[in-house]
């Protein structure tokens, strides 16, 4: 009697569960395993289910009607376009301020800076495609800014969003522009600061600031403002500063 008492409470449990639908732009993805179990110690009954990718390709798709509840842009103008367009629910709000890291698999000398891109050895760059991804345009600034994009243009590959753009740092190029972000997750615990990698200087590139709102399709708008209070309350803001987040 015991067991088919737990047995239906589970299945009780199963039936309240939600889904909330999040559209996250990939720098964000690294924090997110640490976010969602803050979440969902707080609403045990609500489910997230995770959609990464480009913020450019992610409002195309909003656009386009997908059934997304919540956008984590990786920047402000994405979200602001679709409040005007009347395909978010509110404002935009900023909920983290990115920052722009150059990371290579082999220890270099980073005494340079950013000019360490220059390097006769450096023959593949990586960089976020800035016509989709706000890390990308930020990186073009920054380069632009410090006067080396025409120098190393030929030198340049692009990934679609900056999880793309990791992937190809580690496997096809020798140095590339991520999110300081994904140095924090596991998988790069091995790579050290001014041997691998040091922080782009923030006043070549203006501050990323990353924006959510509720989308004007969320199946569940309770649910899905429970997601969004919780993004912007100082629980998850502490889990994003551990991620380099500037808050």
């Amino acid at each position: 009697m015991k067991k088919l008492f737990i047995g239906l409470l589970f299945l009780c449990s199963s039936l309240l569960a939600q889904d909330i639908t999040v559209a996250l732009a990939a720098n964000v993805s690294y924090a997110m395993d640490e976010l969602k179990s803050a979440f969902y110690k707080e609403y045990p009954n609500l489910k997230l289910r995770i959609i990464i990718g480009g913020s450019g390709k992610l409002t195309a798709q909003i656009k386009n009607g997908a059934p997304y509840d919540i956008f984590m842009s990786a920047n402000m103008l994405y979200p602001e376009a679709l409040y005007k367009e009347e395909l978010a629910r509110n404002k935009p709000q900023i909920y983290a301020k990115g920052a722009l890291a150059i990371l290579s698999k082999k220890k270099r000398d980073f005494s340079k800076g950013i000019a360490v891109v220059e390097d006769a050895t450096i023959q593949h760059i990586a960089m976020a495609n800035p016509k989709t991804a706000p890390y990308g345009k930020a990186t073009l600034q920054a380069l632009k800014n410090a006067k080396l994009y025409k120098k190393i243009k030929p030198k340049l590959i692009f990934g679609e969003s900056i999880a793309q753009t990791v992937s190809y740092t580690l496997t096809a190029a020798d140095i590339g522009f991520i999110a300081k972000s994904a140095l924090y997750s596991p998988k790069m615990k091995n790579f050290k600061e001014g041997e691998n990698w040091i922080a782009i200087e923030p006043t070549l590139y203006t501050p990323i600031s990353q924006g959510i709102v509720i989308l004007k399709h969320a199946k569940n708008i309770q649910d899905a403002q429970h997601f969004y209070d919780f993004i912007l309350s100082d629980k998850a803001k502490s889990i994003l500063k551990k991620y380099g987040y500037q808050i």
